[in-house]
């Protein structure tokens, strides 16, 4: 479409949807990309400019220098749409310019004045005020950005010949939850050599980013713990068998589907039994085979390696945050013989400090709102509205714990692409506790001690 049959500001919103909808790339569904676009279009009505300055460097390929344009950031920084949430920044650039983006690959140009890492009020989402690069240290070996289809790589349905998933559901359905596939790179290291520990973001050259700069430096009182992680093994919503613990001196751990003893660095399942086991979880069982080898890396940073003949499915708010996506909004799909990082340490306790300190100063806007003090726009991140109180003050110490595991399903996967809505529908799964993480997390709760949520009346 010509610049000079595009619509303006003072057209209605219908006629500017359909134009910027003739813009974008393919790789969303056209029922997202229509919400997402009017969503927007809705948000910019009463910013006439801002609104123009989209529609020209959408319909130009940013051919045009265009003017921030801008919505208001919300309290985690994601924007949700038809039900599922990821940074606005990127939702956008992959609806117009990059539909395999990935969420450390955005910097934005120096003349725009709100970019999602400036930590403004506003974010602006304008495609063109981004540059798509890749940031040093961040691996992305694990982790499929290329396909026959544009963007269809990240998202599949299928998990195993012997279980059909359910097809995916509309995206009216409110679903959050998207299945995030992690194929085998040719890259990884071969298992007969030893494993190369994976790049650190030097303070140095972290990035321009604000949200991906230097982690503080991990050096609390208290030495590392005796075991670096514990592992408990579930069939559906039952524990099955005693936790395993794993001593710190065997950095790499074996969880497979054999019948040997458990000890040290492996812990079989095949020998655990349960009185309840239904032929169907007995079924899933038999093709847990090799199982997956878990790694750690460094103070407490966690690979996972899939030996099994099936895949994997993993919840990882690392990879969450990865994927451009909120944390728990996605499952991770690990493709037999793939190697990939798991969990970061320092971004764990980054994390759980940021939280940890939201909580606390929410409940105390909260409380002063109660007492009829009721906070302006400068505090607590510019979160004045009480819902927004409620919600950052409802973080309690079972949301940091969160932080600190892992869980993992073996051959059958769950969310909106399957017939299970839950890990504990799936039929044998393992959660895993990090000891270095929950011991940080003690550390930062002892500094900054937060109360049980209290809803706001």
């Amino acid at each position: 479409m010509s610049i000079t049959n595009t619509p303006t500001s003072n057209d209605a919103c219908l006629s500017i949807v359909h134009s910027l909808m003739c813009h974008r790339q393919g790789g969303e569904s056209e029922a997202f990309s229509k919400r997402a676009i009017e969503s927007l279009v809705k948000k910019l009505k009463e910013k006439k400019d801002e609104l123009d300055s989209l529609i020209t460097a959408i319909t130009t390929n940013g051919a045009h220098p265009s003017k921030c344009v801008t919505i208001q950031r919300t309290l985690d920084g994601r924007l949700q749409v038809a039900g599922r949430k990821g940074f606005p920044h990127v939702i956008y650039a992959r609806l117009w310019r990059w539909p395999d983006l990935h969420k450390n690959e955005l910097k934005h140009i120096k003349c725009c004045q709100f970019a999602f890492d400036l930590k403004c009020d506003y974010v602006c989402v304008n495609p063109y005020h981004y540059e798509r690069v890749v940031s040093p240290g961040i691996d992305l070996s694990g982790l499929s950005l290329t396909g026959s289809v544009p963007g269809s790589s990240l998202i599949v349905k299928d998990e195993c010949d012997f279980d059909s998933p359910q097809s995916l559901p509309s995206i009216e359905s409110g679903h959050s939850i998207q299945t995030i596939q992690h194929p085998p790179s040719s890259s990884r290291p071969p298992l007969t050599e030893p494993f190369a520990p994976p790049n650190l973001l030097p303070p140095a050259e972290a990035s321009t980013s604000a949200s991906s700069s230097a982690f503080p430096a991990l050096a609390p009182g208290s030495g590392p713990p005796d075991y670096w992680c514990s592992i408990a093994y579930f069939e559906m919503d039952v524990q099955v068998g005693e936790t395993f613990k794993v001593p710190s001196s065997c950095p790499i751990v074996t969880v497979d589907g054999y019948v040997d003893p458990s000890g040290g660095d492996r812990f079989c399942l095949g020998q655990l039994s349960n009185v309840h086991r239904t032929e169907a979880i007995e079924r899933a069982r038999l093709h847990i085979g090799k199982g997956v080898q878990l790694e750690c890396k460094g103070e407490g940073d966690v690979w996972v390696r899939c030996l099994s003949d099936h895949a994997v499915f993993v919840q990882s708010y690392y990879l969450d945050r990865e994927a451009g996506r909120a944390p728990g909004d996605a499952v991770h799909k690990i493709y037999p013989s793939a190697y990939i990082k798991v969990f970061d340490l320092r971004q764990c306790h980054r994390q759980m400090q940021q939280q940890a300190a939201t909580a606390q100063a929410a409940a105390a806007a909260q409380a002063a709102a109660v007492a009829g003090n009721i906070p302006g726009p400068g505090s607590v991140g510019g979160i004045a509205p009480a819902i927004s109180l409620s919600a950052a003050a409802g973080i309690g110490v079972d949301d940091l714990r969160r932080l600190c595991i892992l869980r993992m399903s073996f051959v059958k996967g769950w969310g909106p692409d399957y017939p299970r809505q839950s890990i504990k529908e799936t039929p044998c799964w393992i959660e895993i506790h990090l000891h270095r993480a929950l011991q940080l997390l003690d550390e930062v709760l002892h500094t900054m001690p937060i109360a049980d949520p209290q809803p706001l009346d």
